[in-house]
């Protein structure tokens, strides 16, 4: 920002009303304008700023179309166009944009087909006083009342007559009308199509609307998914050093790592380090990469790996010798050994560390303290640009079910710059119900001791309607596999894809009846069984366990719930308890739990 541009957004945070909405220097609408400020009232409409820091000197020359400045540095005159046109310029493509939708256009009266919302465009002069605006005549070339001077920006005037100075920019008001929240999020879905919030599976059909002009002809959604103001303001403000979210699931956690990961792949010049997707299941690794190459990003940008395949492949890279592989090595004992030599040939300079522009860190709760410690010196200290996400509910390896250490003690840094996101999106009211009555008194909100530890965080539906669960008890699982099979059959029937469904399982056994059971009733499915496996492109049920399934969502979601044995422990059962959360908490629409 300019001196002058920050204390206008200081003004308009200060002394705007606090359901205000305001963005500084971000593009907007289908040709991806950039207007100094955009604010959007929902009792006043759309306002569109320019913003100039120019002295009254340095203006030689005024027309209603070009305005000559002298540089001053160089002493050259330079023509720029007239500011108001400027503002006007950006005003016109975000109306052009807003009326496609039919929603947005007034449906009778004079107007009929017009924007239903008041729109306006004005100057801000932030060096240039009304007396010095007046006396050298520029308001001749700028309606005055379209303007806003140095002098009535202050930050003594009052709140009544800055705004004042604003709302007299629009041509036309609401009269006794305001902007609903339908309204709202389909004006952000509209003019900023990084928030629009696609399905896991839309992001493969390319059945979203245009978001760029040449298309204008084609229809827009009925129903507009779009970041919350939380989360758009979150994902926006994330800048370098170490930031941590703490989210529930279903919160948005993965879908900002994504803005965050697409934003800084655009920033990256040539020669630059790689951005580092990091996560701990392979199948969520495989999906976020398939994410970012449909979003045309590829892997010398951003990759996307889990972290078993990273430390072998550090190692390969560097010719650092691996342990002896299976069967002289049980697979566990393995992966834990690449961590180990990893973390040893980082230390003696075998392998360099500072590797990464940035590292984004997914299903943080799965992390072993010095897996964090490892990663903090990964990242190019020239950004030093961490982000770690977490929710300690899905919590489900055994490295310690509470983390009993800091933040600090691992490395990370995010004193500070940290952000707790509470409200289930993905799944429906009814769904989120059930889940809680899986986890029990785990979901049992806990305040961490201070922010450089880790909370647990109770989620908070959305307050998305939707079918009752489907919930049967049936003796065996052979039994439960086969129900599975004829109710996803059923759910085919009602048009649902097979893509849109997945099997959840405890074990391989659960697996293995359920996998039996498909094949007989003739559906299509796909089985997880070991890394590479899989393919979320493919029009196919998706089987696996319910480890391997955090991060991962499907509109319809068949679980297979364990036989809990009788002797089962304390500590047995809440990671049941886990997992059954975590299971049910990948339905965005309709769950079966047998």
């Amino acid at each position: 920002m300019t001196s002058g541009e920050r204390r206008l957004a200081e003004r308009l945070e200060h002394k705007l009303d606090d359901d205000t909405l305001l963005w500084w220097d971000v593009p907007i609408g289908p040709k991806q304008t950039r207007p100094d400020f955009v604010v959007l009232h929902p009792r006043r409409g759309a306002l569109i700023l320019e913003t100039k820091d120019w002295h009254v000197q340095t203006i030689r020359r005024a027309t209603r179309e070009c305005f000559d400045i002298q540089d001053s540095h160089s002493g050259h005159i330079k023509p720029v166009k007239n500011p108001l046109q400027q503002a006007r310029h950006c005003a016109i493509q975000v109306v052009n944009a807003l009326e496609r939708d039919a929603p947005l256009r007034q449906t009778s009266g004079p107007h009929q087909g017009k924007l239903c919302i008041p729109w306006a465009h004005g100057v801000v002069f932030t060096r240039i006083t009304r007396k010095q605006f007046e006396q050298a005549g520029l308001d001749s070339f700028i309606s005055a009342h379209l303007v806003i001077c140095q002098d009535e920006m202050y930050e003594s005037v009052d709140a009544h007559s800055f705004q004042a100075r604003l709302w007299a920019m629009f041509p036309h008001d609401f009269g006794q009308g305001s902007l609903t929240e339908e309204q709202l999020a389909r004006v952000r879905w509209i003019l900023f199509p990084e928030l629009r919030i696609p399905t896991q599976g839309e992001l493969f059909t390319h059945t979203e609307a245009p978001a760029y002009a040449g298309q204008e002809d084609e229809l827009l959604p009925d129903i507009m998914r779009v970041m919350d103001l939380q989360q758009e303001q979150l994902a926006r403000s994330l800048g370098d050093g170490h930031r941590v979210i703490h989210g529930v699931a279903g919160s948005g956690k993965t879908m900002i790592l994504g803005y965050r990961a697409e934003y800084l792949a655009q920033t990256l010049g040539e020669g630059s380090k790689p951005i580092l997707v990091l996560c701990y299941n392979e199948p969520l690794a495989v999906q976020l990469a398939a994410t970012m190459r449909a979003k045309g990003i590829g892997p010398q940008q951003v990759q996307c790996i889990h972290w078993d395949k990273w430390t072998r492949s550090q190692l390969v890279q560097h010719r650092q010798p691996l342990p002896p592989p299976p069967p002289q090595t049980p697979l566990d004992q393995l992966f834990a050994e690449y961590t180990r030599r990893l973390i040893d040939a980082v230390a003696q300079g075998h392998i360099p560390s500072g590797q990464y522009h940035a590292i984004l860190i997914d299903e943080g709760h799965d992390f072993a303290p010095e897996w964090l410690q490892l990663l903090s010196h990964m990242v190019d200290p020239s950004t030093n640009s961490l982000l770690l996400l977490y929710d300690d509910a899905q919590s489900i390896y055994r490295r310690g079910q509470r983390l009993g250490f800091s933040l600090k003690s691992a490395g990370i840094q995010a004193q500070g710059r940290t952000t707790v996101l509470k409200i289930n999106y993905r799944n429906t009211k009814q769904i989120l119900q059930l889940a809680h009555r899986m986890a029990g008194n785990l979901l049992r909100a806990q305040d961490a001791p201070d922010e450089d530890h880790i909370p647990l965080v109770a989620p908070i539906s959305c307050g998305r309607e939707g079918p009752s669960p489907i919930v049967i008890d049936l003796p065996t699982l052979p039994e439960r596999a086969a129900k599975i099979a004829e109710l996803l059959a059923d759910q085919h029937a009602q048009g649902y894809a097979w893509s849109d469904m997945a099997v959840l399982c405890r074990d391989k056994r659960g697996i293995g009846l359920c996998s039996d059971a498909l094949s007989r009733k003739g559906l299509p499915y796909s089985v997880r069984h070991r890394p590479g496996d899989f393919n979320p492109e493919a029009d196919t049920i998706k089987v696996m366990t319910m480890h391997v399934c955090k991060g991962l969502e499907w509109p319809v979601v068949a679980v297979l719930r364990s036989e809990v044995r009788a002797n089962s422990n304390k500590e047995d059962l809440e990671m049941e308890a886990k997992l059954a959360y975590v299971a049910a908490t990948r339905a965005t629409n309709k769950l079966i739990s047998i």
